[in-house]
């Protein structure tokens, strides 16, 4: 029997430098694996090098600062991890952030949608090829699968009408769920696709941009009702170690979900994916993270 050891993981985590994300970057490194935490404030990345550097992993962790709201600035993540981790076992999508408000990016579409669908549907895509190369690659996406609450607003996806906070939190959880369904379908990637509900968790990053009254009554709560970081961290942890078998797995708060549910519909995914293909051509013209186009891109390509 073989002695040698196995090289460590490589573990990609957008939200690396907050809550859930934060708490597995530190899990990830503590079991012997290199980390890429992409995260949007300069100081929480500095302080994680530096804890990094006290327990001694300080070699394996990389902080890469990046709005992810932004199309060109994950254009510049993924040409980074892909010209430095040529191989990547594991991508984490955790990046989010909860506004009061509608606000638009720099390059002119809804924040929420831009964050929390966007940002997810292109490093999945941008990063296929350092996936490809690992042995058993895998995406897990923390999002809400499981809720069935909200839609995708195909009339106004951009929410320039009647934009309300829960309704683009809401939105952007059901397009995550037609994104894995999508992304389990396509052929070129083999990466196993988890849609991950972690529940109510202590994250106050993500609550930072709120009215103090709602920041404050979250806390409050969280205190008595939320996970920790750490605990809600588990799960995807686990799954790292040990892949699902089948392409797309959903998990509501330790539970399998049903992929069988309306919230879950292929044809509405494969729509999706042709819309977003339109969305992102019609922001920046083109992009090297769009996946390699299907029958079903093509042919909605047409319409």
């Amino acid at each position: 029997m073989s002695s040698e050891i196995p090289p460590p993981r490589t573990i990609v985590v957008s939200g690396g430098t907050d809550g859930i994300g934060r708490a597995l970057v530190r899990d990830r490194l503590g079991r012997g694996d290199r980390v890429v935490a992409i995260g949007s404030t300069p100081g929480k990345g500095e302080a994680l090098l530096a804890e990094a550097e006290r327990s001694g992993a300080a070699g394996r962790l990389t902080f890469l600062r990046a709005e992810l709201s932004l199309i060109a600035e994950v254009e510049r993540v993924v040409e980074r991890i892909s010209a430095t981790h040529p191989r990547v076992d594991a991508l984490v999508l955790g990046a989010n952030r909860v506004l009061t408000r509608r606000q638009e990016t720099a390059e002119g579409l809804e924040f929420t949608f831009a964050l929390y669908y966007l940002s997810r549907y292109l490093l999945g895509h941008g990063l296929r090829g350092a996936l490809a190369a690992a042995p058993e690659p895998l995406i897990v996406n923390i999002s809400a699968p499981g809720l069935k609450a909200g839609r995708v607003h195909w009339d106004d996806p951009q929410l320039t009408d009647n934009y309300r906070t829960v309704r683009a939190q809401a939105q952007s959880g059901r397009a995550n769920d037609l994104l894995g369904v999508d992304f389990a379908a396509r052929p070129s990637s083999p990466a196993r696709y988890v849609l991950y509900h972690p529940g109510f968790t202590r994250s106050p990053g993500s609550w930072a941009h709120l009215s103090w009254p709602v920041a404050t009554s979250l806390r409050l709560l969280a205190r008595v009702a939320a996970r920790s970081p750490e605990e809600a961290a588990g799960p995807p942890s686990r799954l790292i170690d040990a892949p699902p078998a089948e392409p797309l797995t959903a998990v509501d708060r330790g539970r399998p979900v049903d992929p069988g549910l309306p919230t879950f519909d292929p044809g509405d995914a494969a729509r999706l994916a042709r819309e977003t293909r339109r969305l992102i051509r019609a922001t920046v013209g083109t992009s090297p993270l769009l996946p390699d186009e299907t029958p079903n891109d093509q042919a909605g390509a047409e319409n």
